[in-house]
């Protein structure tokens, strides 16, 4: 029986903004997209921005020496963020499972951008818990995260459904006994939740 379903953020709760917001900047230098991709995924935790011992400043710097980008940090972020559009319908289905007794919890590998973009759409509203990587000072490349979010959930790990859209991250998730989704549209995020919870709300 499930009792608390966990979401990815970017990609499940919102569109990808921190890939698309990349993929622009390498459209701008003629550079290619998913090596700038790369880059930036292995900067913002290289950096230990992503888990609150760097800062923005020393994750754009890094991209900025490797690429020679010549615009302030402050254009390169506000770049990312607009690309972070949350998506309605499951936003809905999100606070609908609350009505249903289900604990809802955002478990996501963001910075403070998070609490930025939730100053701007107001989506922790939604949630009971927000597990983020910033303020936890651990990330999902650790499975032991999940570990740390069901013990706080007080449930054991198969009562917890979580959505995230990279394969390798929901893998590490059932690694430690959750059930898990890999989706990354919002129609195939929630025909799979639907479909999960079947029987369960």
């Amino acid at each position: 029986m499930i009792k608390a379903v966990l979401f990815d953020f970017g990609g499940v709760i919102a569109e990808e903004g921190f890939r698309e917001g990349l993929f622009d900047l390498a459209d701008r230098y003629g550079l290619d997209r998913e090596e700038v991709f790369a880059a930036g995924r292995e900067a913002v935790h290289g950096t230990g921005y992503v888990t609150g011992t760097g800062t923005e400043a020393a994750f754009w710097q890094a991209l900025r020496e490797r690429y020679g980008f010549e615009e302030a940090d402050a254009e390169l972020t506000a770049a990312v963020l607009e690309r972070f559009r949350v998506r309605s319908t499951l936003l809905q289905r999100v606070r609908e499972l609350g009505e249903a007794g289900l604990v809802r919890a955002i478990v996501s590998d963001q910075t403070d951008w998070l609490e930025r973009l939730d100053a701007r759409d107001g989506f922790f509203a939604a949630f009971d818990k927000v597990y983020n990587s910033y303020r936890l000072g651990k990330s999902k490349r650790d499975p032991t995260l999940f570990d740390d979010v069901v013990a706080d959930l007080g449930i054991a790990p198969g009562q917890a459904l979580f959505l995230d859209d990279k394969p390798e991250v929901a893998e590490r998730a059932r690694s430690r006994g959750l059930q898990a989704i890999c989706c990354a549209s919002e129609a195939g995020c929630l025909a799979r939740l639907y479909a999960a919870l079947a029987g369960n709300v």
